[in-house]
């Protein structure tokens, strides 16, 4: 094991043998030793980014019913909601005075709103505000396509017009079907979410890659989701139009769901971390969950690998709706950072740093 953690440390290529091998009998520090190791030969500065954003939630109509999914309501529940411009513009305002510099923006597969909708959505907030648009995962793209009669990428090349900025991970799960078909079986294939993600790619769009585990995968399929992300991020990089920014693992939160699970470890959310790192060698940034973790745990992430915080998250509503409910400012995740040895620093999507005058001018703001 020492061997193979000291090689992957240098750089060798895992094939799925290997990290195989290193998820069940790895020693859980050396593994994070290893996973740090290439976390400083990418980053080897001592600086931890994180984005301040709010995840806006458009609607939470959906007719996919996940059985993971604590938030949707279906078509016709006293409890639907579609957000006017109005109050989105609201939401948007707020995020800009607290410095944001990006806005996440997701919903359910709503039956009855036709991509026109989407579009004057997208349009008005570009229209209005000074903001960077990451919205619209693999999913709601593909559910897009079969309400318009559009191919996929026809249809990201719309919103892209209408001002997308950036596509998010969402969606992804795992991404075997045999998973898929019992977690989410109204959604896209493993197949298409990678491929409509590489044709984001390919229309000069840069996303993110996520992973939901915990649920009711095996182990392996973790490996499985891990090497279908990495081939794709392959096959974008041939294109040469930059492909995923950054991988976010998180575990899957039971209460209020379908699904009957216990909720995981920080021993097993931290091995994954750490063999995320070692097996995605293509994709700079992996991410720490301090929203299904906690601030403590996120803290100890960044020696298993991650070299990002994430978000501040202004506004959470999907996983606080299975039963989770931690909140931080940017004062605290930059105490966080500070506390744990690292230099904290607001970043954008694509990874470029907000200079520090605005950073600090947002801070004297908020105090």
């Amino acid at each position: 094991m020492d061997g193979l953690l000291d090689a992957a440390a240098k750089g060798a290529r895992l094939d799925f043998d290997t990290a195989q091998a290193l998820y069940r009998h790895a020693d859980l520090h050396g593994l994070a030793h290893a996973a740090h190791r290439v976390r400083l030969r990418k980053h080897p500065e001592p600086i931890v980014t994180y984005v301040v954003d709010r995840n806006i939630n458009y609607s939470n109509v959906c007719v996919c019913a996940c059985r993971f999914c604590a938030y949707f309501r279906p078509p016709g529940n006293p409890d639907c909601f579609v957000l006017s411009h109005e109050q989105i513009g609201k939401k948007i305002e707020e995020t800009l005075e607290l410095g944001g510099t990006q806005i996440l923006m997701q919903g359910g597969h709503h039956p009855d709103l036709p991509l026109s909708w989407y579009e004057d959505m997208l349009a008005f907030i570009k229209g209005t505000y000074p903001i960077h648009i990451h919205a619209f995962s693999p999913p709601e793209v593909a559910h897009f396509a079969k309400i318009s009669g559009l191919s996929t990428a026809q249809v990201i090349a719309r919103l892209k017009a209408a001002g997308l900025d950036s596509i998010p991970g969402g969606g992804a799960e795992i991404l075997v079907d045999a998973v898929r078909s019992k977690v989410s079986p109204n959604k896209c294939s493993a197949r298409q979410w990678l491929r409509i993600m590489e044709e984001a790619h390919a229309q000069g769009l840069r996303t993110t890659a996520t992973m939901m585990f915990g649920h009711e995968e095996e182990p392996d399929d973790r490996l499985r989701h891990l090497f279908a992300v990495r081939e794709s991020q392959d096959r974008s990089l041939r294109g040469a139009r930059g492909g995923y920014t950054a991988f976010i693992p998180w575990t899957f939160q039971p209460e209020n769901t379908n699904i009957a699970a216990r909720k995981l470890t920080s021993v097993e959310y931290l091995r994954v971390l750490a063999l995320s790192r070692l097996v995605l060698d293509n994709i700079d940034n992996v991410q720490v969950s301090w929203v299904t973790m906690g601030p403590k745990i996120a803290q100890l992430a960044l020696f298993f690998g991650g070299n990002d915080f994430g978000s501040t998250m202004i506004e959470e509503n999907v996983v606080r709706a299975a039963g989770v409910s931690f909140r931080l400012s940017r004062q605290e995740i930059d105490r966080l950072v500070l506390t744990a040895g690292f230099t904290p620093r607001q970043r954008r999507m694509d990874y470029s740093q907000v200079p520090q005058a605005q950073t600090a001018a947002a801070q004297e703001a908020l105090a």
